[in-house]
Parts: structure tokens; sequence; C-alpha cells
């Protein structure tokens, strides 16, 4: 299992997955980010938190902690 924390730079992903519970992958869907959605990785902060995407034609950063829910491929 790969989650949307260990994808590099420059990397076009897809989501397989979203792992979590309630409000959180509430929060998470709401931003875009549901199953079968294509994912830029633009930028990685210097100290690896947030991370910056592309979801929907829109810039989004999200925490170390949501990218570890997000199960690409």
């Amino acid at each position: 299992m790969k989650t949307l924390k260990e994808a590099k730079i420059g990397e076009t992903v897809r989501v397989v997955k979203l792992h979590g519970e309630g409000a959180v992958k509430r929060r998470i869907m709401d931003m875009g980010i549901t199953k079968g959605v294509e994912l830029l990785i633009r930028k990685v902060a210097p100290l690896g938190d947030p991370i910056e995407i592309t979801v929907r034609g829109y810039e989004l950063s999200i925490r170390k902690a949501d990218a570890e829910m997000i199960e690409i491929a």
C-alpha cells in the first residue's frame, strides 16, 4: 500500500482508497479528493509538511497526517 505521503514531486497518481473515519474522511472528500481522482504532486515543504497537490484543476495544500490516509496507485 502506497500513500500520498510517499509520492515524489512531479508524480501524477490516482486515488485508490481513503482511509480514516468520520469527520476526517469527510473533510478530505470535501476537498475534492475522492476514489479514482488524479493528483499531481507539485511541491513538498522543506520539512515535508505540508504537501502541495493539484486536484481537479486547483492547488491544494494537505498535511502529512492527512496524506497518510490517502492510498494511491
